[in-house]
């Protein structure tokens, strides 16, 4: 187990954003985990529970302990009804995807190359090209920091919604995962027709793709709109796309014919944040040393010695202009500390 003073919190966070921690804390496994959540009750400072950093913006040092796990491990549990697979929470979760793929498993294919790591994976609820990691969720492993105590906790019981689960709310910061475990279907036909995968695998002369075909078609348009956070800070999308209702999508397009949508149910539409954001001129802009990503708005980016503030008054300026001009407030997806 890992038990650091005044440690630097740049590495664990994909903006490169230079904070310190008072305490940090790693462990690999559950017994490690139980030593971590004794600790934490040993103490009357703050904590806070981060995965790879990916969806964390730090906007000054942390006054108390940072828990990160380290567990990992990736194993075929079963191959009866379902494939049910077992990974330590803090494996990378596109380490999984290919893992996955690789052993004839093409159902989170959708969510390749999604930055983080497991454990941050179902707090978040991660989803990308029509698909989220909650519909393949079966277990949690975890421990309860108040208790130390082992517990199992089901997809139902985090209450999953888009981008969002009781482990944001309520639950924040109160149990440290261990082990996921997901329920894979043996014969689930792979989704092709959301966004522009169908056209890019058209580009690349594929009528039927094999769930490796599809993964690397996912994975080149991601780096084809993303940028390196090795080269250029940043949190992938940093908004939620918002839902909104039947109604206002009725309004905004009168005004906006081309504005693309996707129908969540008969009363519900979700709007792109990203497209809204360009149509606002924030595409390619900066503010100070924080930027609006040059390919894909939805980002926004360390352009170098950002501090956390900086890119939070960008994201700021960026949500008033799409307030005014639209009348819908987008919401930050990135954990802003």
């Amino acid at each position: 187990m890992k038990d650091l003073s005044d440690y630097s919190l740049k590495e664990h966070n994909t903006f490169g954003i230079e904070a310190r921690c008072q305490r940090f804390l790693e462990y690999v496994d559950e017994a490690e985990a139980r030593q971590v959540a004794a600790l934490l009750r040993d103490t009357a400072s703050p904590h806070i529970i981060i995965g790879g950093g990916s969806n964390l913006l730090l906007t000054k040092d942390f006054a108390g302990t940072v828990v990160h796990s380290a567990v990992k491990g990736i194993r075929l549990e079963t191959r009866q009804d379902d494939n049910i697979v077992s990974c330590g929470s803090g494996e990378l979760w596109d380490d999984v995807v290919a893992w996955c793929v690789l052993h004839g498993m093409g159902s989170l294919v959708n969510l390749s190359l999604i930055p983080g790591e497991v454990g941050a994976s179902v707090v978040q609820n991660i989803g990308a090209y029509g698909a989220e990691v909650s519909q393949y969720v079966q277990e949690i492993r975890a421990v309860e920091i108040s208790t130390g105590e082992t517990v199992s906790i089901t997809p139902d019981e985090c209450r999953y919604g888009y981008r969002d689960s009781r482990f944001k709310h309520e639950w924040r910061n109160r149990f440290l995962i261990t082990l996921v475990r997901y329920r894979l279907p043996k014969h689930e036909e792979l989704n092709v027709e959301y966004g522009n995968i169908r056209a890019e695998l058209q580009r690349k002369g594929i009528v039927k793709a094999t769930a490796g075909e599809l993964r690397q078609t996912i994975i080149d348009i991601r780096n084809a709109k993303l940028p390196d956070p090795k080269v250029e800070g940043n949190a992938g999308s940093f908004f939620m796309n918002p839902i909104v209702g039947r109604k206002k999508y009725d309004e905004l397009s009168v005004l906006y014919p081309d504005m693309p949508h996707y129908m969540v149910d008969e009363d519900h539409v979700k709007i792109p944040a990203g497209w809204m954001i360009e149509q606002c001129g924030w595409k390619g802009r900066t503010l100070g040393h924080a930027g609006v990503h040059s390919k894909q708005a939805l980002v926004l980016v360390n352009k170098g010695g950002a501090t956390g503030l900086e890119i939070v008054q960008l994201c700021e300026a960026v949500r008033q202009d799409v307030k005014v001009k639209f009348g819908i407030d987008i919401h930050p997806e990135v954990n802003i500390i």
